[in-house]
């Protein structure tokens, strides 16, 4: 087993940070251990494998290495689309996480999903497109993340760089209110 992996296994429940434990002498089921040792000899420090379940491990990483890490994983590890992205807004650490649930259509891993996930900084008053709430867009490793990409950036304005089309997708052209994810939007009038 690889070093980085040990026999102990992190287990995040809720999503909640304040929430970690850890349960010893528990061993990763098989293929979440081989994906989990191929990433961190590949990426070592670049990375933070968590397992969540059997068939389902995150993989934390910063923004900066999420493009050569998500190719790996398309390339090498068989995860061939996005099957959906999502957003957590954390104004207290002024931060938003993009999360990638990546999937498989290939039969020995296609109830697996890996979770991909990257933070960028948070504006306090957000201009979506012309501030720093930015990240890589994945969209020419996963086309299928094209939409998805889109949805993040017109709900929790998260502008995808290199995104072929980042328009808005389900709110009006000209929205000008933040956008309606971020955990301080509040409806007008209640």
């Amino acid at each position: 087993m690889n070093a980085n992996i040990p026999n102990k296994v992190k287990t995040d429940i809720d999503g909640d940070k304040d929430n970690e434990i850890e349960k010893h002498d528990v061993d990763l089921p098989e293929l979440e251990k081989d994906i989990a040792n191929k990433l961190t000899d590949k990426f070592d420090t670049k990375i933070k494998v968590i397992f969540i379940k059997k068939n389902r491990i995150k993989v934390d990483t910063n923004k900066n290495n999420i493009l050569e890490i998500a190719k790996f994983i398309n390339q090498n590890l068989k995860f061939d689309h996005v099957e959906s992205v999502s957003g957590v807004d954390y104004p207290d650490q002024n931060e938003i996480e993009v999360v990638y649930h990546l999937g498989s259509y290939d039969p020995s891993i296609s109830n697996q999903i890996l979770a991909l996930s990257t933070r960028t900084i948070r504006e306090t008053t957000p201009h979506p497109g012309f501030d720093r709430t930015r990240l890589p867009s994945l969209r020419d490793i996963f086309y299928s993340v094209e939409f998805h990409e889109r949805e993040c950036f017109e709900m929790l304005g998260v502008y995808f760089e290199n995104h072929p089309d980042n328009r808005r997708l389900l709110l009006p052209e000209d929205w000008a209110d933040l956008p309606p994810l971020r955990k301080d939007f509040k409806i007008k009038g209640r």
